[in-house]
């Protein structure tokens, strides 16, 4: 029996039902839809699933998030050909098993003993004998040794002209057509069993059961019963915000066009939440310490999950999916930019916001502060540069050859991996609606190379794109203080016009009072433009070190900018410095000594006053204090297609090997007596459904074994 790619063929109705019964129930139709459901399924892992709709527009422009969010590709799982395509399949091939399940049997019942002897020439498996004995003695010997070697035997005795004969009869390796049902099978368990586990329960309550996704927002408790799913929902999968300390015992299903609430029979209340951390900074266990409190028997179970450790309570399976902020209270200070904002200190909830004015306090004026994120542990590379091997002096050969041998883990580069504490993220968004996100680290950190400790705050436009950091130099007492009073004294013109005359006096003879009212005139010129308090050369006021480069490329012949550039830049550094001092001296402070860190802090200062023009906010945050609440976030999850699909799986595995490495083996042996009567002659052919090597070995054993003959007829 082989098995025929045609359907069933449906003798009444219209030819278009006939045609549509048998589409349906052939092995192409099975196939084909297996295919798109492959292919699907390569989407679905290659494509993110469940993301935010702005993430596909920034990562694949509108036109193809549009494409995505229509043909549902962002939720391939659930969407509603996936489900409907799955159903057509296991319809198909439940209708291809139905087809070919008698054939099966019956052609496993079937011994095949009708064949005439002249048939058995034509298999290219062949031989005849002569035997010694008569052929119902040697049926009878020929038969029992099949047996004991495994083979089902039947003997049928035949009425001729030529006298009696003997068929044998003997058939193996029926598991091969049992494993085209088992694998055939196990794509339908395994079918039913997604369904089951999908959403397409979930769905039937909506259509058939009034349901309707939530859309949107303010407390669980105040959402209408028409959006919620009762806790003896069958089947769903659903996600569960815990703060530590808290308790909670609805879940939230997401849908394509919102959310639907799950009741479940239990709460689950979070005594701690344990996070343990590589040295690379990542993760390397979540666990939560909970307590299940059931709603029926009031009974209050502990337990702990972790990933891959789930609590199973009432049919509903716990896992531990990820964590979360569960409401960290942050005091950011305002560190002004621009010179106009005073100081102030601001509190406020990780997911909350704040509102703040400026100027007169118009609604142009107004500006959302938003608390997006806290981040305890930030671990960072800080291994410095490789040395070069274009000098041998530099070249270790063993070092060299060690490093490239040994374990996998061994990496070429050092690394120096540091944690650099706390950083809080949060967002500015103006009255149009517009934001950006800044990330500022809480402490000054370490760069090496001779830069000293430096803040670091960042800010980007958009969430595709990385933190542009600007970095602060710290003062002597690791703080922005000494920074912020040289900024205000930067746009403070009588206290530049005193930090150029002690410069200019100090760099000059004083007995040359003309060469000082010129070094000072362009130590004041080049302090206005390093300001942006006067304008350059095309009229615009740009401020930092590109607007002494526009007055360089503008004012001096490109053949001596580079010596100008140098002596403009030592007298740019001098007179910052002086004031710097003056701004020391009118704190009470001691003036800075000379040396490598005042001079690591006056080259950043440097660097980050010219910078700050490029800095799209007039203040920025530095979180001076928090409060830490962690919060666990469960995957909830009741599935009973869950066994279902493990039998699949299982009848997968035994059918693909019984078709794989099971052979079906037909034999016959006919025995006529010969001329002289006293013996008879044995004719004997073996089918199989693989031709192979085993299968020519296992023919010469048979024939050297049942009519002890050499070599085919």
């Amino acid at each position: 029996m082989t098995a025929s790619t045609q359907g069933l063929q449906v003798r009444r109705g219209s030819h278009a039902l006939r045609s549509a019964v048998e589409l349906l129930s052939s092995m192409r139709f099975a196939i084909s839809l297996l295919t798109v459901i492959c292919i699907a399924s390569v989407i679905g892992t290659v494509l993110k699933q469940h993301e935010p709709a702005v993430n596909y527009v920034n990562q694949f422009g509108p036109f193809w998030a549009g494409v995505f969010g229509a043909l549902k590709l962002n939720a391939v799982y659930s969407a509603w050909w996936f489900l409907l395509i799955l159903a057509f399949l296991v319809v198909s091939t439940s209708l291809c098993i139905a087809r070919n399940t008698p054939k099966i049997f019956a052609d496993l019942r079937s011994y095949k003993e009708n064949i005439r002897a002249q048939s058995l020439q034509a298999f290219s498996h062949r031989a005849q004998g002569e035997l010694v004995d008569a052929p119902e003695v040697a049926a009878q010997r020929i038969g029992s040794a099949l047996a004991k070697a495994g083979w089902r035997v039947k003997l049928q005795r035949r009425e001729g002209t030529a006298g009696t004969g003997w068929m044998v009869a003997a058939r193996a390796g029926a598991a091969n057509k049992l494993g085209y049902l088992a694998a055939h099978g196990a794509i339908v368990l395994v079918c039913l069993g997604g369904l089951l586990d999908g959403d397409l329960i979930v769905r039937a309550q909506m259509w058939w059961g009034g349901k309707t996704p939530y859309q949107g927002g303010g407390m669980i408790a105040d959402v209408a019963p028409v959006h919620r799913l009762p806790a003896t929902n069958p089947t769903f999968r659903g996600n569960l915000l815990v703060a530590e300390g808290t308790q909670s015992g609805t879940a939230i299903l997401n849908q394509s066009d919102g959310i639907l609430l799950q009741e479940l029979p239990f709460s689950i209340e979070l005594k701690k939440f344990i996070v343990e951390h590589y040295s690379t900074g990542m993760p390397k266990l979540f666990a939560s310490e909970i307590v299940i409190h059931d709603r029926q028997s009031g009974e209050k179970i502990p337990a702990r999950v972790e990933v891959n450790h789930p609590a199973r309570h009432r049919g509903i399976e716990i896992y531990q999916s990820s964590f979360d902020d569960g409401g960290s209270t942050v005091r950011l200070r305002a560190v002004p930019l621009n010179g106009s904002t005073k100081p102030f200190e601001i509190e406020g909830v990780i997911g909350g916001s704040s509102q703040l004015t400026r100027g007169d306090g118009t609604d142009a004026d107004r500006m959302t502060l938003e608390y997006t994120g806290l981040r305890v542990i930030n671990v960072e590379n800080f291994a410095g540069e490789s040395a070069s091997g274009a000098d041998v002096r530099k070249v270790d050969l063993r070092e060299s050859i060690e490093s490239r041998l040994g374990a996998a883990n061994k990496t070429v580069s050092r690394r120096e991996l540091r944690n650099v504490g706390p950083s809080v993220t949060y967002k500015l968004r103006d009255a149009a609606g517009q934001a950006r996100e800044f990330h500022n680290y809480m402490l000054p950190v370490d760069m090496g190379q001779g830069t000293g400790p430096v803040f670091l705050l960042g800010v980007r436009d958009t969430p595709a794109e990385a933190f542009r950091y600007l970095r602060i130099p710290a003062d002597d007492k690791g703080e922005l203080d000494g920074f912020l009073r040289l900024r205000q004294a930067l746009a403070d013109p009588a206290l530049r016009e005193q930090a150029v005359r002690r410069f200019a006096t100090q760099a000059t003879d004083p007995g040359k009072p003309e060469l000082t009212e010129q070094l000072a005139a362009s130590a004041q010129r080049a302090l206005e433009l390093f300001a942006g308090a006067a304008p350059g050369p095309n009229g615009k006021t740009v401020g930092g070190l590109q607007a002494i480069a526009d007055f360089m490329e503008a004012s001096v012949p490109e053949t001596e900018r580079a010596r100008a550039g140098e002596v403009v830049i030592r007298i740019l550094n001098g007179s910052l410095f002086e004031l710097a001092q003056l701004t020391r001296q009118q704190g009470g402070l001691a003036p800075l000594e000379p040396g490598e860190a005042t001079q690591s802090f006056m080259n950043q200062a440097v660097l980050a006053l010219s910078d700050m023009h490029l800095y799209p906010a007039p203040v920025a945050f530095r979180m001076v204090d928090f409060n830490q609440v962690q919060a666990s976030v469960f995957q909830v999850a009741r599935a009973p297609g869950r066994n279902i699909v493990y039998l699949g799986c299982l009848l997968l595995i035994v059918g693909i090997f019984a078709m794989l490495y099971v052979r079906e083996r037909r034999l016959w042996v006919w025995l006529e007596a010969t001329g002289s009567g006293s013996g008879s002659r044995a004719s004997m052919a073996l089918s199989t459904n693989r031709k192979t090597m085993d299968a020519d070995r296992e023919f010469n054993h048979l024939r050297s074994q049942l009519i002890d003959t050499q070599g085919p007829a």
